[in-house]
């Protein structure tokens, strides 16, 4: 294998935006921000818009988002 040639690969923190979940794992992601664990290191933080704690697959949870008025615009242009 050649040296130097493959990314640092270290531990990171995944922190969920939409939710208060955060979790701990290894990536080659490197973020300026930082975020003290509960072991007390400092690890960088990776702000993710969705994980498992926020999906709806895993929460069970559907949400019906209405974007540009499609319902309207269907009602209105096949109404009677």
């Amino acid at each position: 294998m050649k040296k130097d040639i493959h990314p640092k690969y270290h531990d990171v923190v995944f922190a969920d935006s939409s939710s208060d979940f955060k979790f701990l794992t290894r990536s080659t992601m490197t973020s300026p921000e930082t975020i003290v664990w509960e072991d007390g290191k400092t690890y960088p933080v990776i702000k993710v818009e969705v994980s498992s704690a926020s999906h709806p697959f895993y929460t069970g949870k559907n949400l019906f988002v209405d974007t540009a008025g499609r319902v309207e615009k269907f009602m209105k242009r096949y109404k009677k």
